[in-house]
């Protein structure tokens, strides 16, 4: 099995439950793949793992629209197989299938009190893509918020709560 994050928001969560699964395929999510190993080889596993979780923190903010709570989501999920996309990020990985809840190991989200700066992050995270310095710094100190981790049976919670 692998561990693969995959970015969301809250109103996704609660797509997540009600459908009863990720999907359909194929899914863009992040996991450490051969490719993250070789660019950091000092590495170890939970630093990569971090890494690509954090890929998916940040893909999260893509997905946040202004009528939506300005949180970033990752859902992590083991799934027994992934495909590296070529021409994306280290950790960018394809999941050809529907992911059912049963695989989700948890959920990641922002704390309340990140919202401001989630909020700003993602009305400037295409300026932030594009290489503006200011909104860089907007995003950058967003991802200094360290997301809490939700057990697979508090997902209902968190998604009607």
């Amino acid at each position: 099995m692998t561990r693969v994050y995959v970015p969301s928001t809250l109103s996704g969560v609660n797509e997540i439950v009600a459908s009863g699964g990720i999907g359909p395929g194929p899914v863009l999510a992040h996991a450490v793949t051969d490719a993250l190993r070789v660019a950091y080889p000092d590495g170890t596993d939970e630093d990569w793992e971090y890494a690509a979780l954090s890929a998916a923190a940040y893909d999260s903010l893509a997905l946040i629209t202004a009528d939506q709570k300005a949180r970033r989501v990752v859902v992590a999920v083991d799934t027994a197989s992934v495909i590296p996309v070529e021409h994306g990020d280290l950790s960018l990985v394809e999941v050809h299938q529907v992911i059912p809840t049963a695989e989700i190991a948890a959920v990641l989200v922002d704390a309340e009190d990140a919202e401001p700066d989630v909020a700003s992050a993602a009305a400037l995270w295409v300026q932030a893509e594009h290489g503006d310095a200011a909104a860089s710094t907007v995003v950058e100190r967003c991802m200094d918020h360290e997301l809490a981790w939700f057990a697979s049976q508090e997902i209902g919670d968190l998604a009607f709560g």
